[in-house]
């Protein structure tokens, strides 16, 4: 437990303080514990409202905070307060961090890469599909998975990433002594073996519509992008995206059909300038140059001076033989016949044809009228 956490905690029970508020009040005394041992002038002028001031005076919330500390050793937790190193730095980022987290699981997944994964609480088959494969594909590149533990897409999100044996991290939207749903304990223990499940929420806290909102800040602002996989058009996930970009994140989008409600959020939000995902690739080419390179598919890291990965070149690293074979007998500048296709690589006619297709839904190939070929990149 990080010292002097009772008066991170203190704080939060300060009724009328609120998030950024307490910022405030920390950054004009230099430490939660300086602020509740000044004195009650010395508050007064930290421009904050008078019954605020005289809370914290009167060392309000302490005691409950003392109180919280024992249940949460109790519960399996650890708090992460703003001021600990292990605080993810992404999150400092967000304007209205929490003051601290509570943490069941690594507390240093928090800072690692992440790409946070939500959607509809009711998608379709083809909506659990993507959101899973994606999250797996990713997850496989060492990209933390972060999503709300939420039905739906956020559940699939979490499957794919533990799947592919990667790290994923649950966003709570209520208290750690419970898990929302319930039919999500068993995921929420697989997630912080590996992983961690987090909330900024006290224990006992309900799950009330008016949390998730709040939840969903936290969602965005641990990660560098957020993918939305199927939305209808009052959901909460576009409240995350919306969000994401206020916080600076990336936004994507998985495009669906336009008969659907659930699609009405993705095509929204491609519409507005999201970028548009059908592969994992489409994600990662949008990160810094230096955080490409650490999602390498083959994990080997590039030789000192050697260019960062471009769009493409990391998706085609990731090539099986055969995909490689046949990638590169086809042309940038000259669209192929499929029998001059067949006709240089060493494979049989029915696998070639499985791979050129492979390669077009990846979008690393195009077919053109007249079964020719052409390389994108």
């Amino acid at each position: 437990m990080d010292e002097g956490i009772e008066f991170w905690v203190g704080l939060t029970r300060v009724e009328g303080l609120g998030v950024r508020g307490a910022h405030k009040l920390i950054a004009h005394f230099g430490s939660p514990q300086a602020a509740y041992m000044a004195s009650l002038t010395e508050l007064e002028a930290s421009g904050l409202p008078a019954a605020v001031c005289q809370a914290v005076f009167t060392q309000t919330g302490l005691k409950e905070a003392e109180r919280e500390i024992k249940e949460v050793a109790k519960a399996d937790c650890q708090l992460l307060a703003y001021s600990s190193e292990a605080y993810p730095p992404i999150l400092k980022q967000i304007a209205d961090p929490p003051l601290f987290l509570y943490v069941r699981g690594d507390v240093r997944v928090l800072s690692e890469h992440s790409l946070a994964v939500v959607g509809s609480r009711r998608p379709s088959a083809y909506g659990l599909q993507v959101a899973r494969r994606l999250a797996h594909d990713l997850a496989e590149r060492r990209l933390v998975i972060v999503s709300g533990l939420a039905r739906g897409i956020d559940s699939a999100a979490h499957h794919g990433a533990l799947e592919a044996k990667g790290k994923t991290i649950a966003v709570q939207g209520r208290g750690m002594d419970a898990v929302y749903p319930a039919e999500n304990k068993r995921l929420a223990e697989k997630i912080a073996e590996s992983g961690a499940v987090v909330s900024e929420f006290p224990l006992g806290t309900s799950p009330t519509p008016e949390n998730f909102p709040i939840r969903n800040r936290i969602i965005s602002g641990l990660s560098l992008g957020v993918l939305v996989v199927e939305a209808s058009e009052y959901s909460g996930s576009l409240i995350t995206a919306r969000v994401a970009a206020e916080q600076n994140r990336e936004v994507f989008a998985v495009p669906g059909n336009i008969t659907t409600a659930q699609s009405f959020g993705p095509n929204h939000l491609i519409k507005q300038g999201a970028k548009l995902v059908d592969q994992w690739m489409d994600i990662v080419e949008e990160f810094p140059p230096e955080v490409r390179m650490q999602l390498l598919p083959s994990g080997e890291a590039l030789d000192a001076g050697q260019a960062a990965p471009g769009p493409g070149e990391l998706f085609e690293r990731s090539l099986t033989a055969e995909q490689k074979a046949v990638f590169e007998a086809l042309r940038v500048d000259e669209a192929l016949f499929i029998d001059a296709i067949l006709g240089s690589v060493a494979l049989p006619q029915n696998q070639v044809l499985q791979v050129l297709l492979e390669l077009e839904m990846n979008g690393l190939i195009r077919q053109l009228p007249g079964k020719n070929f052409i390389r994108k990149l």
